[in-house]
């Protein structure tokens, strides 16, 4: 089919859309689904060759556009050419990248079948569960703080940006002594570690037993000024301490620690509901 017939079967087609109201909900409907599929689609081939290959074929067809417009045969008759064979080249040229991109469809595609897929905060759970039960018994100090509804921007400043996913391996390495990250505290932001040596502000209150150190301090500090929740490791002990909205909690076990992550980082809406499963998979995330 060449590109004039093209044009001619759209322009029939939008003659014909509006003439039954019946048929333009169901075209309306018809196009709100093929919008949602190339978005994900075009989530699932963001940052890949493909991506590249789009935009040449944009420039080739607003191209076509044009030299149909100005009549120029030649011009269009090989830009056809390309259309037709250069179809057939890039599933040969994209193949790799082709199958990579539906790979991570079918893996987004398992939100539909799945029940055991854990949520962002879940997977923040695990981690910090995993790192303190390294850390604690080998007496490796610690400090992190998630950022809650206040931002912690000016103390993220003041530490050494990183931008990298939560993990408890991560974690240990960090906090491993006499490394170069292991001072200060990490501070995390939407599940991510934003940065790490960060200084947090000291409490002034008079009222802190003299046993608990700078990381404890600095934990009961940031809490009284934000609405951040924060753990400590202490490399004294080994023990686990808590702080949030004021509230200091101190020698926690395993599962008084687990409970208290669960308390905080994961809503009441989010244990009732799995709209968000659906929400990342529209994301194409």
């Amino acid at each position: 089919m060449s590109f004039t017939q093209l044009l001619q079967n759209s322009s029939q087609f939008w003659e014909s859309l509006f003439a039954d109201p019946w048929r333009i909900i169901a075209n309306v409907i018809d196009v709100i689904l093929v919008t949602g599929l190339l978005y994900i689609f075009i989530k699932a081939l963001s940052g890949t060759r493909v991506m590249t290959l789009i935009r040449g074929v944009s420039l080739f067809i607003m191209a076509q556009l044009v030299a149909t417009f100005l009549g120029f045969q030649t011009i269009s008759f090989i830009l056809n050419q390309i259309f037709t064979y250069g179809v057939i080249a890039a599933v040969v040229i994209f193949a790799p990248e082709i199958r990579s991109a539906l790979e991570k469809l079918g893996r987004s595609a398992s939100l539909f079948t799945s029940e055991a897929t854990l949520s962002d905060e879940e997977i923040l759970i695990q981690s910090f569960l995993k790192a303190t039960d390294y850390m604690g018994p080998r007496k490796i100090g610690a400090l992190v703080s998630v950022e809650g509804t206040q931002s912690l921007k000016e103390f993220i400043a003041t530490g050494i940006k990183l931008d990298a996913d939560v993990s408890s391996e991560l974690l240990i390495n960090i906090f491993i002594p006499n490394t170069p990250l292991h001072d200060g505290a990490v501070i995390i932001r939407d599940n991510k570690i934003m940065a790490s040596c960060a200084y947090l502000p000291l409490t002034d209150s008079t009222t802190i037993s003299k046993e608990f150190g700078t990381r404890h301090r600095a934990a009961i500090g940031l809490s009284e000024q934000t609405d951040a929740f924060t753990f400590v490791v202490s490399e004294e002990t080994g023990s686990i301490s808590t702080t949030y909205n004021g509230v200091f909690k101190h020698d926690l076990s395993r599962d008084e620690f687990k409970t208290e992550l669960r308390r905080i980082l994961i809503s009441d809406e989010a244990r009732k509901s799995k709209s968000k499963k659906w929400f990342k998979f529209w994301e194409g995330k």
